[in-house]
């Protein structure tokens, strides 16, 4: 997969240069999170996903699986104007953690005749099915972390991955105000925030502008500090900017103005 049009990072393994890097990691992240849930109880609290409890998690998860199956199969090139599509929710609770295999497996059979490079409607920055793969992957990695918060478990995401999410996150994120209205106050006069993975050497550098925000290219960097700072393991790095831990944590150096970090997080969840 080819983000060196509106990318910031550098080196996360080449996990965006590797569509099938991504179908494979999608399968693998399911059956994590499928062996998390299968024999939890359901009821279970979701505290990183407020008002959920685990069963609304799996649905959830396995419903934008299947969802984008869709989109995927019918290679849309407008934005659909319904989300409609036939879930096949089992009949009991106990049944959730075989019905999100089974969103997986549908997942798979859509990827075996999928031409990543196919020009397709997205709502980001990557107009190719493999936006999607891409998406459906973070998607169901974060969520498989927050099934593991709530059964006080510790998430773990392999490195390159974790740097190959936050790279997404931030590439996809000045797109995301139709569903995430907060992103639209993450406007500046050119104050710069700079995440670094201390495990990987991944960065990114983000720029706010009067007129919205972007990463800057590696090249275009300037020697000077940002104005503010995160530096953490990628997989911390990951949950941070999905708002699964508080920049406060130990995991963390963060460095510079703590109102444009405040800003940062309190507008930039989806």
């Amino acid at each position: 997969m080819n983000t060196s049009d509106h990318s910031g990072q550098s080196g996360h393994a080449g996990w965006a240069s590797a569509p099938a890097a991504h179908r494979d990691a999608i399968a693998a992240e399911t059956a994590r999170f499928v062996s998390v849930v299968k024999g939890a109880s359901l009821a279970t609290p979701v505290p990183s996903c407020p008002g959920w409890t685990l069963v609304d998690l799996v649905r959830h998860a396995g419903s934008v699986q299947r969802w984008f199956s869709v989109l995927l199969r019918q290679r849309v090139q407008e934005r659909p104007t319904s989300r409609e599509v036939e879930l096949r929710l089992p009949e009991q609770e106990s049944g959730y953690a075989d019905w999100l295999a089974e969103s997986a497996a549908e997942a798979e059979s859509v990827f075996a005749d999928l031409d990543p490079d196919a020009p397709m409607w997205v709502w980001g920055a990557d107009p190719h099915a493999r936006f999607w793969v891409r998406r459906m992957l973070f998607e169901t990695l974060v969520h498989r972390a927050d099934a593991e918060l709530a059964l006080g478990l510790r998430p773990a995401v392999d490195p390159g991955l974790a740097a190959d999410g936050v790279d997404e996150f931030l590439v996809n994120l000045p797109f995301a105000t139709p569903f995430a209205p907060g992103v639209a106050q993450l406007r500046g006069n050119g104050e710069t925030i700079r995440f670094r993975c201390t495990d990987t050497d991944a960065d990114w550098t983000v720029r706010l502008r009067p007129d919205g925000f972007g990463l800057e290219p590696a090249d275009a960097r300037s020697a000077a500090p940002a104005d503010a700072a995160v530096h953490g393991p990628a997989a911390d790095l990951l949950l941070l900017l999905y708002g699964r831990i508080d920049r406060s944590s130990s995991a963390f150096e963060v460095l510079g103005d703590e109102d444009l970090l405040a800003l940062w997080f309190d507008n930039s969840q989806f």
